[in-house]
């Protein structure tokens, strides 16, 4: 009876660990960018970050998401698209300025 508790827990706690690692993920790439968006919109710097480095991430984060709606993980789903949506915004508004 302890081995069978033993090992649902540890079946449950592997897949909350991995799930939550793989979220904290999705939000440190969409955070990545951020640090130097807000530069740029505060005149700190005129540079950009590579637009490769922009376009592979969008592309990681693009298949994240498609892999998310797969599965129909909405809280993967709500974070990548806000993300994308934030990121979208931060774009625009250093654009339009």
């Amino acid at each position: 009876m302890f081995t069978n508790f033993k090992e649902t827990v540890w079946s449950t706690l592997t897949h909350l660990s991995a799930e939550t690692v793989g979220w904290i993920a999705v939000v440190i790439v969409h955070a990545s960018t951020i640090p130097n968006f807000v530069a740029v919109m505060n005149g700190l710097t005129d540079r950009m970050p590579q637009l490769d480095i922009l376009l592979m991430m969008w592309f990681g984060l693009a298949l994240f998401f498609l892999k998310a709606i797969i599965q129909k993980d909405m809280l993967n789903i709500v974070t990548i698209g806000l993300g994308f949506v934030v990121q979208a915004a931060m774009l625009a508004l250093i654009f339009i300025k």
